[in-house]
């Protein structure tokens, strides 16, 4: 019966590829030419290093179909594709001998998660929790809406637009813990960074981070 009902919802609200956004066979969430040619991260590439961050690995380059789909992720409330980026997260953490004692996030303000509805990094972090049984726990917050990262500048004006953005809850689940930090996008790394310092500063034994996707 459930099956049914899906596939009579896919006639009103077809399957549409998570990358190119064209249309797919029911349940079918990323077609056969995205999975080939999406821009994916190798070897070296998975990897980067910031402040604070012991690790930062993505799978994927913020380019072309998976900018666009993360456009949409964020901004069209199709959050859905969580469990479809999930997937290339738990994917590129196993490769990388990622482990960890608990999953966090970087939030959104209060403000931001009210008009946008969910925080799409949460979701994220969420669904890597479901598929790794790591527990996914709140340790940041948000404390000042600051303007968005990709309105700003270069790596110095992002620096300065994260400082004293972020505050760390809970340290009880942060003093001597492994933390593994999750994005959904890493440019400079200044978010990371400064995200990572508080929690550091709370205690955390070490911080690695996970973004779907980075910059070149």
């Amino acid at each position: 019966m459930k099956e049914l009902l899906q596939r009579a919802l896919a006639l009103f609200y077809p399957t549409r590829c998570a990358f190119c956004h064209n249309l797919m066979p029911w349940n079918v969430p990323v077609c056969d030419h995205c999975l080939d040619t999406i821009p994916r991260t190798e070897g070296m590439e998975q990897s980067q290093t910031f402040s604070h961050v012991s690790k930062c690995v993505s799978p994927l380059y913020y380019e072309g179909t998976v900018r666009d789909s993360l456009l949409r992720y964020k901004f069209q409330s199709l959050t859905g594709y969580a469990k479809i980026y999930g997937e290339f997260l738990a994917k590129c953490i196993d490769e990388n001998g990622i482990s960890c004692d608990s999953i966090t996030w970087v939030p959104l303000s209060r403000r931001r998660k009210h008009s946008r509805g969910y925080d799409q990094a949460q979701l994220l972090a969420q669904e890597l929790s479901r598929r790794t049984g790591i527990p996914c726990v709140r340790l940041l917050r948000k404390v000042r809406n600051n303007p968005p990262q990709s309105g700003t500048g270069g790596r110095a004006a992002r620096k300065a637009n994260a400082a004293g953005v972020y505050r760390a809850v809970a340290p009880e689940k942060i003093a001597g813990k492994r933390i593994l930090l999750v994005d959904d996008i890493v440019t400079t790394g200044a978010t990371l960074s400064e995200c990572a310092s508080m929690l550091r500063g709370a205690g955390a034994a070490d911080v690695c981070a996970v973004t779907l996707a980075r910059g070149r």
